[in-house]
């Protein structure tokens, strides 16, 4: 959702630059900066920025330079040739009448006046350049969601790694596990019935099973490359799935029953909000 485009436009009239920011936002906020004479555009402009875009807090700041007016002066044609026809009528029928003096005619009232400016060329000119800001604008965002796109898929990739690596090691820790209680039975020099022995041994395999977690974690990581792949307007349903994503690294944390898939969890949900803080910039 963060961008800027800045567009510098030259008429014969005066020059124009629009500049449009936006920033994070949950929902599509929208402000603009217009000259008084041209707050008649914002409807237009409101309108062109909630067809394009969906989230974001957005500023749209136009500034209008005009050239100085009254050196710029304009020849009515069409009365100068009435005029001029005029003339040519009166040498048909006076004799002796003299030829028409062209800097006479200029001064005749309404023949050479200051140029006046077109309200509605000039909106359109204006909204013309507007579209090119937005275009701009939306191509930022487009590239920048791009790059996010990649860093997301390098923690995508970490997360299916770190998952792997639990998923291989959990036979070998619920081994361990027993292994250790056998060792303080032993410590202890006492007898215990072997049937009890498995029994809890069977408790601490089942406290330690993280196969459903790991699976939704599976899941979630395919959902999101997805989402990512289908592109569009999604930054809220990947906050959803980072949301889903963080549920199941702490459910892995609170069923640690050794200190290194402890630190696997930690590192889950390190990569998990990495990615939730660039998924805020996604629209």
């Amino acid at each position: 959702m963060t961008a800027f485009a800045h567009q510098r436009f030259e008429y014969s009239w005066g020059s124009v630059t629009w500049e449009i920011r936006s920033v994070n936002h949950r929902y599509l906020e929208l402000s603009f900066k217009l000259p008084e004479n041209w707050r008649q555009l914002e409807p237009s402009l409101r309108d062109a920025l909630r067809k394009a875009l969906q989230r974001g807090k957005v500023e749209c700041a136009l500034r209008v330079q005009l050239q100085n007016q009254e050196q710029s002066l304009q020849l009515n044609d069409k009365l100068a040739s009435q005029i001029l026809e005029a003339a040519n009528g009166l040498k048909a029928h006076i004799a002796h009448t003299a030829p028409v003096n062209i800097l006479e005619l200029l001064r005749w009232p309404g023949v050479l006046e200051p140029q006046s400016l077109d309200n509605d060329t000039l909106s359109k000119q204006l909204l013309e350049g507007f579209r090119n800001a937005l275009d701009e604008h939306l191509a930022t965002r487009q590239r920048e969601g791009e790059a996010l796109a990649g860093l997301i898929e390098q923690r995508l990739e970490s997360i299916n790694k770190i998952v792997a690596d639990i998923r291989e090691k959990m036979p070998v820790i619920v081994i361990a596990q027993r292994d250790k209680l056998q060792q303080r039975i032993a410590d202890l020099n006492t007898e215990l019935d072997p049937s009890r022995l498995e029994a809890e041994v069977a408790l601490i395999a089942q406290k330690a099973d993280v196969d459903e977690e790991l699976d939704r974690l599976d899941t979630h990581v395919t959902e999101v490359r997805r989402v990512l792949k289908k592109g569009g307007a999604n930054g809220r349903r990947l906050d959803f799935f980072m949301q889903e994503l963080n549920r199941e690294a702490n459910t892995l944390s609170s069923k640690a029953v050794v200190a290194e898939s402890t630190q696997a969890a930690v590192e889950l949900k390190v990569l998990i909000e990495q990615m939730r803080e660039q998924i805020q910039n996604i629209e």
